[in-house]
């Protein structure tokens, strides 16, 4: 942090440091900006701003690049397990064998569910989102275990972050079920953490569901490549929360509502939602494409392009080969499939999308996926949000263990009216 930047304003000059990261991204710290100069920076969205300085997960948008705590993502969802990668973002380094075995273990142990708290799911009506029902739940959890809400020590919030990694999917296929109005399936210890979620969510008490490799693979590699994603909606909400202590569940709660937003969590949902209104209107892909490029139309091609990434997503193209795998093993005979596969081959050619880089993105194929699956639309967001779990744990354990952390606190540019004096409501026009 030797350099420095300098900034101007009516005939002063101000030094700021200058923060170089270990990818050489580099970034002005303005923190103390305000109070030597009275001045504060406006970055509507913080599309520009560095909230904090983290060691958990780093983007490359330019060049296409994911890596979790330096592991390329590519490598991870070939190689690892999604309990593994789990372990990885939130202690910081790949588990040893008994690590791994113990932190399986504590998963195990904590998959159930209070039993108090199937009540709980009786105050939530039948027709209501999965994604309300989790964030109050997980809000809910937190009740049960009072000495957890603020882990201080690492075997306390170990115990903490397996029970909300455990418990979400518990949580999550019950509150399936009860949509449906199946029973709610018990959890099985012998089951590793995909195919335990698969049989909560499939199984009925008269018939177990046992899953084709294929189908684990590819909700493993899903889980896996939504796990971190930096500083984006609600990983930073958990962060915002969080640096008000508020406790570990009720942060992650609020990461949840976050990720409800069709703009975040929403965005594999409204790659489905797309496909429907196509197939509704019986018009060729062609005659969409061309819809899509016309401005004036204002018709959006869901599921291509990203925000950060200006090349082709790195997930996306993990995720494409899982999905031509699972696709070609169930044999399924879907109309949406097939207009999903005849929109990536023509946007694919199209030189319209080409030349803007608007490839498809991974909530394109993990749309597709979790349909050819069986999941429901609704629970798109909720599978999303299992997924991100660790990541908002690590977030939520890298600032607290900050012994200069601080409550998140915005500035704001005011351009509401200026002072006027109260009217009383006899003499107001």
């Amino acid at each position: 942090m030797s350099d420095k930047a300098t900034l101007t304003y009516k005939g002063k000059t101000y030094e700021l440091p200058v923060v170089i990261g270990t990818e050489n991204e580099i970034g002005i710290d303005i923190s103390n900006l305000r109070s030597a100069s009275g001045l504060i920076t406006l970055d509507d969205s913080y599309s520009n701003t560095g909230s904090c300085l983290s060691a958990i997960t780093y983007i490359d948008g330019e060049a296409g690049v994911l890596r979790y705590r330096g592991y390329p993502i590519e490598q991870l969802a070939e190689r690892s397990t999604f309990v593994e990668t789990a372990y990885l973002l939130i202690f910081g380094e790949l588990p040893s064998a008994q690590a791994l075995r113990e932190f399986r273990n504590l998963l195990s142990t904590h998959e159930f569910i209070h039993e108090d708290m199937r009540h709980n799911f009786e105050g939530f009506p039948p027709n209501a989102h999965p994604m309300a029902i989790l964030s109050a739940m997980i809000n809910a959890m937190g009740c049960y275990q009072p000495a957890l809400l603020q882990p201080e020590d690492d075997n306390n919030f170990a115990d903490a972050a397996a029970r909300l990694m455990s418990k979400v999917r518990t949580i999550a296929a019950a509150a399936y079920k009860k949509s449906i109005g199946q029973p709610m399936i018990y959890p099985r210890p012998e089951l590793q953490y995909v195919p335990n979620f698969l049989h909560m969510m499939f199984s009925m008490p008269n018939r177990p569901y046992e899953p084709v490799r294929e189908v684990v693979d590819a909700l493993r590699q899903i889980l896996i490549l939504h796990a971190d994603h930096e500083q984006n909606c609600s990983t930073s909400t958990v962060r915002m929360v969080g640096s008000s202590q508020a406790n570990l569940y009720a942060s992650v709660a609020s990461g949840v509502c976050a990720l409800w937003g069709p703009l975040h969590g929403g965005a594999n949902q409204a790659v489905i939602q797309m496909l429907l209104q196509i197939q509704a209107s019986g018009e060729p892909v062609e005659t969409f494409i061309a819809k899509v490029k016309d401005k004036s139309s204002k018709i959006r091609l869901m599921g291509f392009g990203h925000r950060v990434y200006k090349n082709y997503d790195p997930r996306a193209r993990i995720i494409k080969e899982s999905c031509d795998k699972l696709l070609a093993k169930l044999g399924i005979s879907d109309p949406l499939l097939d207009i999903a596969l005849k929109l990536e081959e023509v946007a694919l050619k199209d030189e319209y999308f080409v030349s803007r880089k608007l490839y498809p993105n991974v909530d394109f194929y993990s749309g597709i996926i979790m349909r050819a699956i069986g999941i429901p639309l609704p629970m798109f967001p909720v599978m999303f949000a299992i997924g991100r779990m660790p990541g908002w744990i690590a977030h939520w354990r890298e600032q607290h263990l900050r012994p200069d952390a601080r409550i998140h606190r915005p500035r704001q540019i005011y351009i509401g009216p200026a002072k006027r004096d109260y009217v009383p409501l006899d003499q107001r026009s």
